[in-house]
């Protein structure tokens, strides 16, 4: 699992969060879902514009085909509770993009857990990783 941002200055705009997990050639079922939760990082209101959360197959800056997502933020908890109506099949590798508002507005490391949810009735979640994302104040000299 990768997380990479190309703007990481505090308060910037424009800024994109791209969570990348490979899914396993022999997985026994495709993936129906994810979350991502903030677990770490001291700014814990910025807002995300959860109505532009997108996914993809492949990687930032190599995007393939778009994948329907339907995205849920609970604020309170830093979590986003993502689902594919079109499940990824295994061995894909899939990318979800969030978009905040603008960066926090507090230099930290920022980590997010991601957790998957197979496809169908009564998934058992698998944790897949942390997603680590360095926001770093403005260098002014």
């Amino acid at each position: 699992m990768d997380l990479v941002s190309y703007y990481t200055t505090i308060w910037q705009t424009r800024a994109e969060y791209y969570f990348t997990i490979t899914l396993d050639p022999d997985a026994g079922a495709a993936l129906g879902g994810l979350t991502i939760q903030q677990t770490r990082g001291v700014d814990t209101r910025f807002p995300f514009f959860v109505d532009r959360t997108s996914a993809f197959l492949g990687r930032p800056r190599q995007k393939g085909p778009r994948v329907p997502v339907q995205a849920q933020f609970d604020s309170a908890a830093r979590r986003f509770t993502l689902s594919f109506p079109e499940p990824v099949p295994p061995g894909a590798t899939l990318t979800v993009v969030l978009k905040p508002w603008n960066n926090p507005a507090f230099s930290d490391t920022y980590m997010f857990q991601v957790t998957a949810y197979p496809a169908g009735p009564n998934p058992s979640p698998a944790p897949v990783g942390f997603g680590t994302l360095r926001i770093y104040d403005p260098d002014w000299r």
